[in-house]
């Protein structure tokens, strides 16, 4: 009975060391192989890249005509939408009414001067005559404040006539500049209120200005183009248009703020293009700046970027095929390609293509880049 019992526990013992050898590997000791992807190895290279910047085609100069006085529309002289000339007569506010107001000022002022003159006759008569002791004295003093009355009386109205003729003078609209004038939101026979109806709006067409914020560690060299514009056919600003065709006309700075903004950290900078008549204000382009500083850079392949919550980063294959993630800070994209800022040096080796698979330590089995099929 004993050796029974012991030959029992001596066999399940053997079963149980051999369940043991052979039960199956947990996820965590089993070997992974090593992760295929493509390697890129960085080096520096000569590179011509554009900015780019987001802006809005505006005119240099843009008004609202409005009315300065209040009456109805009598005259309008021109085509919506077409060019117009400094000093071109655009508009007529009731030019009869202010007219005939005028005309009886002028005349109103000419009965009170000759007023005065009569008055300045009697008080020098009367001063006269008070020399030689032939008149009152209080006569004279009478005499005098009529012809002071009479002073007051013509300068009121001078000033009349001085008010009615800036009137009859605001009857009439001119254009203020060259420039193309809009859509017309009164016709004849419109009434209109003086400072209030905007009548129209003039714009200049050409040349045409586009504003775009410049980032304040770009100043000095901003600086440097606008003090060295270049040629015509060597600027270093051009246009994109919203159909991404470029702009026929290259641009130059017209001026650089006078300050930063503080909430941005970036300074209001104007470019002017000369309008070849397909520059509209209110246009949405984007402003290609050409880098003045042509050299060498370190450029990566764009897809071997990975972006996490607003940063950039890359797998660098280490010497013993595992890969540690890295941040960079990029520049311009060119191409397929991209400016790596910081981050990288000539010779770091990174995971070109296989990024979606990998995380921080994984193996690889490095390839070169497959070449583009021409």
């Amino acid at each position: 009975m004993g050796n029974t019992i012991v030959k029992t526990g001596l066999l399940f013992s053997s079963v149980c060391l051999v369940t043991a050898c052979s039960s199956p590997k947990t996820p965590e000791q089993k070997a992974l192989p090593p992760t295929p992807v493509t390697v890129y190895q960085v080096k520096k290279e000569r590179a011509i890249y554009f900015d780019n910047y987001p802006a809005t085609i505006i005119p240099l100069n843009q008004v609202e005509l409005k009315a300065q006085v209040t009456g109805y529309i009598t005259g309008v002289y021109f085509s919506d939408g077409q060019h117009v000339n400094k000093g071109q007569k655009l508009y007529n506010i009731d030019r009869l009414q202010y007219q005939a107001n005028y005309d009886q000022a002028v005349a109103n002022l000419n009965v009170v001067k000759s007023s005065l003159a009569k008055a300045q006759q009697d008080a020098d008569r009367y001063n006269e005559l008070l020399k030689q002791d032939a008149v009152a004295k209080q006569k004279v003093d009478y005499a005098l404040a009529d012809l002071q009355s009479a002073k007051m009386q013509v300068a009121a109205a001078q000033a009349n006539v001085s008010r009615l003729s800036n009137d009859l003078r605001f009857s009439v609209i001119y254009a203020p500049f060259d420039g193309t004038i809009g859509i017309s939101l009164a016709k004849t026979g419109t009434l209109v209120t003086a400072n209030q109806n905007v009548l129209n709006t003039v714009s200049s067409d050409n040349p045409m200005a586009v504003d775009i914020s410049v980032d304040q560690k770009d100043i000095p060299r901003f600086i440097q183009l606008k003090q060295h514009p270049g040629t015509e056919s060597d600027s270093a600003f051009t246009l994109s248009l919203p159909d991404n065709t470029t702009y026929i006309k290259t641009g130059h700075i017209s001026l650089i703020d006078r300050a930063v903004d503080p909430q941005t950290g970036t300074i209001k900078t104007r470019l002017v293009f000369a309008n070849s008549g397909q520059l509209k204000p209110g246009m949405s382009i984007n402003v290609r700046v050409k880098n003045n500083n042509v050299g060498e850079f370190i450029l990566a392949p764009y897809k071997s970027v990975v972006e996490q919550m607003g940063e950039y980063f890359v797998f660098v294959v280490n010497d013993s095929s595992k890969v540690s993630q890295r941040k960079v800070f990029l520049g311009t994209r060119i191409n397929d390609k991209v400016i790596v800022k910081e981050g990288l040096q000539a010779g770091d080796k990174i995971v070109a293509e296989g990024v979606q698979k990998l995380k921080e330590g994984t193996t690889v089995n490095t390839a070169a880049p497959k070449a583009n099929k021409q």
